[in-house]
């Protein structure tokens, strides 16, 4: 199986992040419709679930690699374009939010995996509660290390905000902007 390879000139990576219930989800399959482009669903959500929303530090490795086997297999797949709701930033962001740090090798293919443009999510939208979510109180934090997260990636990033069709908007003219830089 071929492993995404950053600067891969066949294929434009766009990845939704931010905080949780800023409407990643949604966006990423308004996009990966608008487009024809292949979704590459988020990996820990299920993983979450199916372990009652409880994740330990040990976790992480297999969130990584789970959610890089899903990307792999959808950038296979994929003609021109790769949707992706979420990537290893958000596994870095919240494993060093919750226990202090995360494993290197994460770190390093985050790097590596960086997409073309990242679509940070801003929280202007209502927060809804649901059986994995667990840090509404806490917003605010939460998505300002995701804002130093990108910043830092050394990726092209947008802020995403408004309402729901500000927010397409805005997600469509910034990959644009990016499809037009690379032909």
């Amino acid at each position: 199986m071929e492993a995404i390879a950053r600067g891969d000139a066949r294929l434009t990576r766009v990845v939704l992040t931010g905080s949780e219930s800023t409407g990643k989800t949604t966006l990423a399959q308004q996009l990966a419709e608008h487009y024809d482009a292949e979704l590459v669903p988020e990996f820990v959500r299920g993983y979450a679930a199916k372990k009652g929303g409880v994740i330990t530090f040990a976790d992480h490795g297999p969130i990584a690699r789970g959610q890089m086997g899903l990307e792999d297999v959808h950038a296979a797949r994929a003609a021109r374009m790769l949707i992706q709701d979420t990537d290893l930033l958000s596994t870095v962001v919240y494993c060093a939010h919750y226990f202090g740090g995360c494993p290197a090798w994460i770190e390093e293919a985050a790097r590596e995996r960086r997409p073309d443009l990242y679509l940070l999510m801003e929280i202007d939208v209502p927060w809804i509660p649901d059986a994995v979510r667990d840090r509404g109180h806490m917003r605010d934090e939460m998505q300002q290390l995701f804002r130093d997260a990108v910043r830092t990636s050394g990726a092209v990033y947008e802020a995403i905000r408004g309402d729901w069709g500000e927010r397409f908007a805005l997600a469509t003219q910034a990959i644009d902007r990016v499809v037009s830089t690379r032909r």
